[in-house]
């Protein structure tokens, strides 16, 4: 094994439940051979995934110098279901929930933008009809009107999208 370098940045990703403490038999495999305590760790994240209560969120871990920084990365149906301002449930006790909200267009503009850095498309519409692509697979509306309809209009030219 190479000697250990002080300056050396390790990123390990997890999936956690936002707002609960991560394994720690989950997570002592990944950031034991780095020199962390799980234990510790797990306590971090449940502190900066609180703001995502009951939602399965990746967490990035910057680790340098046997220091670790936690931030959340959502994924975009964690986005849209936290934009639905839905009661906070036991996820343990209540299984197969049906997201039939309704956000708005500017909401799911601001999700877009913030997914913009990981998406794949080549434009910001492209962007959106990822978003109202997760909204079809949550099953909430956007604005009022179906997700594919939306999609629909976008790809005829009949709906414009702003361009950031």
């Amino acid at each position: 094994m190479p000697p250990f370098d002080p300056n050396a940045v390790t990123y390990v990703y997890l999936r956690c439940v936002g707002g609960e403490e991560a394994g720690t038999s989950a997570l002592a495999p990944k950031v034991g051979p780095l020199g962390l305590s799980a234990k510790k760790l797990a306590g971090d994240i449940a502190k900066k995934t609180t703001s995502f209560k009951g939602l399965r969120v990746t967490v990035q871990l910057e680790v340098k110098n046997r220091q670790a920084t936690v931030s959340v990365v959502p994924s975009a149906a964690a986005l849209i279901i936290k934009a639905l301002n839905e009661p906070q449930r036991d996820r343990k006790k209540v299984k197969h929930v049906k997201h039939d909200g309704d956000i708005s267009m500017d909401q799911l503009y601001e999700i877009a933008r913030e997914m913009r850095p990981r998406s794949m498309a080549r434009e910001f519409s492209g962007t959106v009809r990822e978003m109202l692509g997760t909204c079809v697979s949550v099953g909430c509306t956007v604005g009022g009107e179906a997700p594919m309809d939306l999609i629909k209009k976008i790809q005829d030219g009949n709906f414009t999208c702003p361009e950031k």
